[in-house]
């Protein structure tokens, strides 16, 4: 699925893009799963008697991190087939599951994000690491889609300071006038990223939910600041094996 040249591409641009690489059934499983977190978030809304919990807005957004760790089905998925030739192709057969999590945004208004490098929400030396962002619907710039910085036209491929936007809370590291290539993909597809890659996304203008699921894997596991202690998950995952 992955050859040299897809290899070559990831490391003079920093991404990849697969396309209809989930299968049927790996996609209809990852879409049930988000509709089992956002009911189980509408419920917590229900209990508390609220529209707003968290950075988790009733129809319109909602994160859930480690999903994996609590859903049997979706760990079969992080830690299967697909996800280890992707790992074993960018890097290497030694692999940890870092985090996994869903960004939905709502129809017709769910939100935008900015410039950002997923390593800029660390915020301390670590590892670079792959993020592996599965669309679970169509994707357009229409509904919200993320674009990409290749690492030519962001001018570095080391990880740069970012501040704090007052507006929306994201942290944004560039301010550049490259738009960036719009992953315009259809669902069951990969963009496959480095942690040290600017991207963004947009607003969802459609009348529908937009899905994606963020699967992120490390060389090794990524600590906390004082290395006391885990940043998320260190789950090993045997690539070599599955060859």
């Amino acid at each position: 699925m992955i050859g040299e040249e897809q290899r070559q591409r990831f490391q003079r641009d920093g991404f990849v893009v697969l396309e209809r690489v989930m299968s049927v059934q790996d996609l209809a499983l990852v879409r049930d799963q988000c509709q089992r977190f956002i009911d189980q978030k509408d419920r917590e809304m229900d209990a508390a008697g609220v529209d707003v919990l968290g950075l988790d807005q009733r129809g319109k957004r909602y994160f859930v991190n480690d999903c994996s760790t609590v859903s049997a089905a979706l760990r079969g998925f992080v830690l299967g087939d697909l996800m280890a030739s992707i790992c074993r192709a960018f890097l290497g057969d030694q692999v940890y599951l870092f985090n996994d999590q869903y960004v939905v945004k709502g129809a017709e208004g769910g939100t935008h994000f900015g410039w950002h490098q997923d390593s800029g929400y660390v915020g301390y030396p670590h590892p670079p690491y792959l993020t592996c962002w599965c669309a679970l619907d169509d994707m357009s710039e229409a509904n919200g889609t993320v674009y990409l910085l290749p690492y030519d036209r962001a001018g570095t491929r080391d990880v740069v300071p970012h501040v704090r936007d007052a507006g929306n809370n994201d942290l944004v590291g560039y301010t550049g006038p490259d738009p960036g290539v719009a992953v315009e993909v259809p669902a069951g597809s990969i963009a496959c990223f480095s942690s040290t890659v600017f991207h963004r996304s947009g607003s969802n203008t459609m009348p529908m939910l937009r899905r994606a699921y963020i699967v992120q894997y490390s060389s090794e596991p990524i600590l906390t600041s004082d290395r006391s202690s885990l940043r998320h998950q260190a789950v090993p995952f045997a690539v070599a094996s599955r060859e």
